[in-house]
């Protein structure tokens, strides 16, 4: 996990997932390079919590842009949408 606080030449895959508490997450966005900074830059200005795993990224960024994430993937996602849960002191709907 980290404190948001990335500098730019860490920065080389990023992958963002959208999550509706009901569905499924799946690849909202995602990009290397200069799109990777953007990405992160985007979700910085906007607070959304960011997670620094790059074994994770390198399976979600496979995915194309709309596909939800596999079974395979569900615990590790799980634990992300939890801390991000945390961090803003939300609860999941039940």
């Amino acid at each position: 996990m980290t404190d948001n606080s990335f500098t730019e030449e860490e920065i080389n895959k990023a992958v963002a997932l959208f999550y509706d508490g009901s569905q499924t997450p799946y690849v909202s966005a995602k990009g290397t390079g200069e799109i990777a900074r953007e990405i992160v830059a985007i979700a910085e200005a906007e607070g959304v919590p960011l997670c620094d795993n790059s074994a994770l990224v390198d399976l979600l960024v496979t995915l194309e842009l709309g596909d939800e994430i596999p079974e395979t993937l569900y615990i590790a996602v799980a634990y992300i949408i939890a801390f991000a849960y945390q961090l803003r002191g939300k609860v999941p709907d039940s």
